[in-house]
């Protein structure tokens, strides 16, 4: 059996926020082995890791990995009981490590896979709390063609992903997330095209109906009816808003013809009950 030391202890302890003795019965059981303490505390705790499931976890941290070739962006979002733990550099670190596995998986929502979830199991040991993994999601494009960017909120509870091709700036597409952070854009559409025909048909009669009822001169009516569309555009289509670091102009015309928005995603800790 390999001597263990308490240096070999308190190097376990720092990995895992476990008691000591926890850490130097694992280690003697292991022959030493890091790795294999570590899982033998894993199955050892267990049971207890599963107690903690039902208690509610409405804290925790939204994180976003994206490739250096930009071929793909993910997000997800993993919880805690306590906004103490959500602070915590470990709980962070997972974040981010999952985070960047995410890079792997399909295109589209994604589920955490066994390698993922580790970490999530490290934090439930170490913190006492009920850590899980809440949801993921994963945007994919062309290296060298397509750019993602990326705004997490200071305090890690929001998180948006922009993707676009051509040239937009990284510096912009950050931008571009602050705005979405801040304005909270309905997710129908980056563009006026992406909205569904009969949704703004749909919009176009009920302002029409309301205009008639008004009893206004039909030239007046028709002129408040388009005016009501492009509202419900720049409401529904995130290029079309007025920009938020320069109301004056709406994204659109910031991004310029050089490039083009091709996706978003906004995310706020806890809005689903996963």
């Amino acid at each position: 059996m390999a001597e263990i030391s308490a240096k070999d202890v308190m190097k376990l302890r720092n990995q895992t926020g476990l008691p000591m003795m926890d850490c130097k019965d694992a280690l003697e059981k292991n022959n030493g082995d890091f790795e294999m303490a570590q899982e033998y505390l894993r199955k050892k705790l267990k049971g207890k890791m599963e107690g903690r499931t039902e208690r509610a976890a409405g804290e925790g941290r939204v994180g976003i990995a994206i490739a250096p070739d930009n071929s793909a962006a993910a997000i997800v979002e993993i919880r805690a009981e306590t906004d103490f733990t959500a602070k915590n550099e470990k709980f962070q670190a997972a974040v981010a490590t999952i985070a960047n596995q995410g890079l792997a998986m399909p295109a589209g929502d994604f589920q955490a896979t066994a390698d993922m979830l580790k970490p999530v199991d490290d934090l439930r040991i170490s913190t006492g709390e009920n850590c899980r993994f809440s949801r993921g999601k994963v945007l994919k494009g062309a290296a060298g063609a397509t750019r993602f960017g990326s705004y997490v909120h200071h305090d890690g509870k929001t998180g948006v992903l922009v993707q676009a091709e051509g040239d937009v700036s990284d510096e912009l597409l950050k931008q571009i997330g602050m705005h979405i952070a801040a304005a909270n854009p309905r997710p129908l559409g980056v563009t006026a095209e992406d909205i569904p025909a009969d949704l703004v048909e749909k919009e176009r009669k009920f302002r029409i109906e309301q205009a008639m009822e008004s009893g206004k001169p039909q030239q007046i009516a028709e002129k408040m009816v388009e005016g009501a569309i492009k509202k419900f555009y720049s409401d529904m289509a995130l290029v079309e808003q007025p920009f938020v670091m320069d109301p004056t102009k709406p994204i659109k015309e910031v991004v310029g013809g050089k490039g083009r928005l091709v996706a978003f995603v906004r995310w706020q800790l806890g809005e689903t009950d996963a």
